[in-house]
């Protein structure tokens, strides 16, 4: 597995994403949703891989939820960087990591595939979760 590092621009958050797959080849997701489009949000997951996220001061950590509920949006307090989000919890917890807060976000070179998941029940959202997203451990939380 290739370990891609990353976090926000202060270093309170860091991230650690590993996959066996080729970042030119992992589809890149550019959600609809009035939060990603804000942040200019670019998101990828390997539910093969493995995200790791490291939280130095957890004061500085805002941990946001919107519309179904079913997920938590991580940003800096510090820089408003937004790193990732997270759906579910313990070993069932499942993520998505922020392209845009990698440090060789370059090599993410895929062309984005636009998403909107607004047509989606809870239980629809839930389920793609689990099935397209990837394991996460979260420290210092």
């Amino acid at each position: 597995m290739t370990v891609h590092s990353g976090g926000c621009h202060c270093g309170n958050i860091r991230l650690s994403f590993a996959t066996a797959l080729d970042p030119a080849g992992l589809e890149i997701r550019v959600c609809q949703c009035s939060f990603c489009t804000r942040h200019g949000s670019r998101a990828t997951a390997d539910p093969n891989g493995r995200l790791s996220i490291s939280v130095e001061d957890k004061a500085r950590l805002q941990v946001y939820r919107f519309g179904l509920r079913t997920a938590d949006y991580l940003v800096c307090r510090e820089c408003g960087v937004y790193v990732a989000a997270i759906a579910g919890e313990g070993d069932d917890a499942t993520a998505v990591v922020i392209i845009n807060a990698l440090d060789d976000r370059e090599l993410f070179s895929r062309e984005p595939v636009a998403v909107r998941f607004d047509a989606e029940t809870r239980e629809q959202r839930v389920a793609r979760r689990r099935r397209a997203w990837m394991p996460v451990e979260i420290r210092g939380t």
